[in-house]
Parts: structure tokens; C-alpha cells; sequence
């Protein structure tokens, strides 16, 4: 990666964003809002370190240059979020909401994640490598979500569009409340929400499972031997018939 540059950078100087090596923005001394101003005032292909993160919540979130972020430790809530084509590295766990209203870009959590991992997500990838608390890809609008170890209850409520990639087990109510959003689970699934049902796998899902496999990182996921969940279509429109579904 470079020479590194060790700097507490002033979000009003335009000359530390022209290095070529990767600058680091200390949360010890600098407030949130000034970090995330310096982070978006950097020139695409920029490299930068946030260090001494604390668990600081909403590091990372505006990004729309294609820059790389590494967050040296813990994240809180929202990191990473209403992002569009930077790629965000949480060395360690995070809190709610990670990558939530991505648009494109990647955000990748080296750790577990809490609730609502890819919340809204439009675009873009976010990689948990550990496991994903409740309602990962809650509401998902096309994004991909890959979580290598396990999720839990409500996983991928009311998700839209998107592929969601589960390495482990599934929690209950999996796909509750689905539209076209696609799940792949490599593991157990505990129990399936309203309208979700599992579907065969064809040949363009083996594919599928293969490239977000690919892309997240894991080896541990056989494309072939996974579980696809979609929705069953049965709730698009209500239905007094089907009032005690809803």
C-alpha cells in the first residue's frame, strides 16, 4: 500500500489530499464531523486510515469518490452509509446500520455486525466476516449483502431487490415479507417468514452464489450445496383472504 503518512489532516488544506500515500485522520484528536469532511474531500484513488475509531458512530458515511477507507478498530452505528464508490475496511466489529443506503462501493466489516447490515442498500457490496445480527438487508433495494457466518431473525423483512449471501445459519422469519429480493443460505434455516419459500437452484443461481462468494472473500460456501429463498408473490397486493398473512 505505500508509504504511510501519519497526519491530522485540516479538512481546509487541499495539499494533503494530492499525496499518493495514505493519510491517516486520528479520532483522538479530531471531532467526527471533521474526518468524514476530510474523507470526502479527497481526490478519487486517495487512500486514508482512520485511527483510534472507539466505536464513534456515522465514520465513513457521504463517501461518493472512489477512495479506500481502512477504520482501524471498533465502528459504531451507521458506518460506511450513503456511500457511493469508495470501499470502507472496519478492522474489527460494527454497530447498526452498516452500509445502509449504499449506493455502489464496498463496505467490508472484519468482524460481526449488529442490526440492519445493508439496510436500503441500492448498490454496492457489504461483507460482514463474521455474523450479522437481526434484520440484515432489512428493506434491501439491490444491493448484495454477504455475511459469512450466521444472521439473525428477520433477515432480508421486506427486501426489495438485491442478493443476500448467508455462510452460516439463518434466523426465524427469514425473508419475511419478501419481494424480489434473492437469499442464499449455506447453512440451517431456522424457520421462513410470511410469503418466503425455498426454490430449486438453477444453474444462473450457482453462478450467482459463486461470484458474491468470490467477491466477499469466502471459500467456505460450495455454490452448489446452498439453500434459495425467494418469495412465494402471494402478498404483492392485499387480500382479505389472506388477512391473517399480513
Amino acid at each position: 500500500m505505500g508509504e504511510l503518512t501519519t497526519a491530522v489532516h485540516d479538512p481546509d488544506s487541499a495539499d494533503s489530499a494530492d499525496s499518493a500515500d495514505e493519510v491517516v485522520f486520528d479520532l483522538a484528536v479530531m471531532s467526527t464531523r471533521h474526518v468524514n469532511a476530510a474523507l470526502r474531500a479527497l481526490p478519487a484513488g486517495a487512500r486514508a486510515q482512520v485511527v483510534n475509531p472507539a466505536g464513534r458512530h456515522n465514520l465513513a458515511v457521504g463517501l461518493s469518490r472512489a477512495i479506500r477507507v481502512r477504520i482501524a478498530g471498533p465502528a459504531g452505528y451507521y458506518v460506511g452509509g450513503l456511500g457511493a464508490a469508495a470501499d470502507v475496511d472496519v478492522d474489527g466489529p460494527a454497530g447498526w446500520g452498516v452500509g445502509e443506503n449504499l449506493m455502489s462501493g464496498t463496505v467490508r466489516v472484519r468482524g460481526a455486525a449488529s442490526q440492519s447490515a445493508a439496510a436500503s442498500a441500492h448498490g454496492g457490496l457489504v461483507v460482514v466476516e463474521g455474523d450479522a445480527s437481526l434484520r440484515a438487508g432489512i428493506s434491501l433495494k439491490g444491493g448484495r449483502l454477504a455475511v459469512a457466518g450466521d444472521v439473525g431473525r428477520y433477515c432480508a423483512f421486506l427486501a426489495q431487490a438485491g442478493t443476500i449471501l448467508v455462510g452460516g445459519d439463518a434466523g426465524e422469519a427469514l425473508g419475511d415479507s419478501l419481494y424480489e429480493a434473492v437469499i442464499y443460505v449455506a447453512g440451517r434455516v431456522r424457520g421462513l417468514g410470511t410469503d418466503a419459500r425455498v426454490e430449486d437452484l438453477t444453474d444462473a443461481d450457482v453462478a450467482a452464489v459463486r461470484a458474491l462468494a468470490a467477491d466477499a472473500g469466502f471459500d467456505h460456501v460450495d455454490p452448489q450445496n446452498v439453500t434459495r429463498v425467494a418469495s412465494a408473490r402471494s402478498l404483492y397486493h392485499f387480500d382479505t383472504a389472506q388477512h391473517a398473512a399480513y
